[in-house]
């Protein structure tokens, strides 16, 4: 799977305490450099001419780091507060307070050693850590925890605590400014897709909206001498082989992408949700299942069916593990396993699960509009790999947010079948059935191939205040 991980930029705290050795900053100032390098930060910090070492201590030092907070505030993703000794819990809040800013926290303190614990090296930051967090809640500061409640920067616990602190970041950060782009009517037997758009937009997400035949009267105006024309059918071959898909569906595809992308560029779109079943067959004689499969793959994520909130999903998984996400069905049961299911849909998913992709037809969907009018689906089957799973829905009638998430794998179970398709394998899950069907949850799912259920419930429930159920959480 890709990964698109790039650097990010944090603010930084180092909280002291005047009683407690100051040249214990000093070196967590050089422990945090070989840390924040090794992750791709950009440490936002005072320096040791700002303060005395460059921690905070005193409200005068809060007031000059968050100052320098606030210049960077476009570009700081995340706040980490670090504890060498036992700080100072108001300089720490009052800090975050004064920047204004409104991001995810991670806490740290370091580990005493006992053959140090003279008046020379003592921190105390075990309680000085409690201190800090108890002033946060006072002040409805919400952060986030290590794995350890002591731990030194060159721990691999806080190597990967970091590193999933950053992609909660990433999550809080996308979720709340993300815009997608709904193309047409939901299909009229879709109840299951509906949702509300005020409830997304109170949580900052924006969606908007375009008739599907605004984007097949684009689509129809495009001839083939077009070079956009031109270029999309060399990008599709490029993407995957076109099996025996004749060229005049293959010129409808590229038309059809070519109004798709500039829908998305005018309007910078994220993500998108695309009416297909059954109107696009019907009205222009293809799938778009090429095409969504092409933006998800370039992390630009695209479901069908208009199911935004599904979308939402496919991009907040996306974040947390920097590679694409795929919206598929919860299809099948696998034989008499009661703790595996068939994945499914028409052919939609992005390449990086599908090796042996190639464009095909969609026969389910063929029975009813022709299968000629079906080019366009892929077909593929996905390989062993991590999975995280999840959806995100909005609960109308209670005014809120709510998702379940959690992991499992993905088998090289047999699987005898068209279109694209996978086989999972979940614990306990007969229990998850339950929970999706009692909490009135959409039969669409979607699929990571990583391991961020932790990072989406952090991201979604703690910060995003959202209803979050961890399936078997450990």
């Amino acid at each position: 799977m890709k990964n698109n991980q790039r650097e990010v930029t944090l603010g930084v705290i180092i909280g002291n305490r005047d009683f407690f050795p100051d040249k214990l900053v000093g070196e967590c100032r050089a422990d945090l450099l070989v840390a924040f390098e090794k992750a791709k930060v950009r440490p936002i910090m005072l320096t040791e001419a700002d303060t005395k070492l460059g921690g905070v201590e005193t409200f005068q030092d809060a007031r000059k780091c968050a100052a320098l907070f606030r210049q960077f505030a476009d570009e700081i993703m995340g706040i980490v507060v670090v504890l060498p000794n036992f700080g100072d819990e108001k300089g720490v809040a009052e800090t975050i307070k004064l920047s204004g800013l409104d991001v995810p926290v991670l806490i740290q303190a370091y580990p005493d050693d006992l053959n140090k614990m003279d008046v020379a090296r003592r921190r105390d930051a075990w309680c000085g850590k409690i201190s800090v967090c108890n002033n946060l809640h006072q002040y409805g500061i919400k952060y986030t925890l290590t794995t350890k409640h002591v731990v030194h920067p060159s721990d691999k616990t806080f190597t990967q605590d970091l590193n999933d602190f950053i992609a909660t970041c990433r999550v809080v950060k996308g979720l709340r400014t993300v815009r997608i782009g709904a193309v047409g009517a939901r299909p009229g037997a879709f109840n299951t897709v509906r949702y509300s758009e005020k409830i997304l937009q109170r949580n900052g997400i924006s969606v908007v909206t375009t008739d599907l035949s605004a984007i097949l009267g684009h689509a129809n105006r495009l001839t083939p001498q077009d070079q956009s024309v031109k270029d999309r059918i060399d990008a599709i071959k490029s993407y995957t082989p076109t099996g025996r898909t004749p060229e005049d569906k293959l010129l409808q595809i590229a038309k059809l992408d070519v109004a798709l992308n500039s829908f998305m560029s005018e309007h910078a779109l994220d993500a998108t949700a695309i009416q297909c079943w059954t109107s696009l067959q019907q009205n222009y004689g293809c799938n778009v299942c090429t095409s969504m499969s092409m933006m998800s793959e370039n992390m630009l994520p695209s479901a069908c069916e208009v199911d935004v909130t599904g979308t939402l999903s496919m991009y907040a998984m996306q974040l947390a593990s920097g590679s694409p996400s795929a919206l598929v069905d919860w299809n099948n049961n696998y034989s008499d396993d009661d703790e595996k299911v068939v994945l499914f849909h028409c052919g939609n998913w992005a390449k990086s699960f599908l090796p042996d992709v190639e464009i095909a037809t969609a026969p389910i969907l063929g029975t009813s509009v022709g299968e000629e009018n079906t080019y366009g689906a892929l077909a593929g089957r996905t390989p062993a790999s991590p999975l995280t799973f999840g959806r995100i829905s909005t609960d109308d009638t209670r005014g809120v947010m709510k998702a379940y998430v959690g992991e499992g794998v993905l088998t090289d179970d047999p699987l005898h079948t068209f279109g694209t398709r996978a086989v999972a394998q979940i614990s306990d899950l007969q229990k998850l059935m339950h929970y999706v069907c009692r909490n009135g949850f959409e039969h669409h799912v979607v699929m990571n191939a990583s391991k961020t259920a932790a990072i989406l419930k952090e991201a979604m429930g703690n910060y995003m205040g959202w209803e979050i159920h961890h399936h078997n959480e450990k």
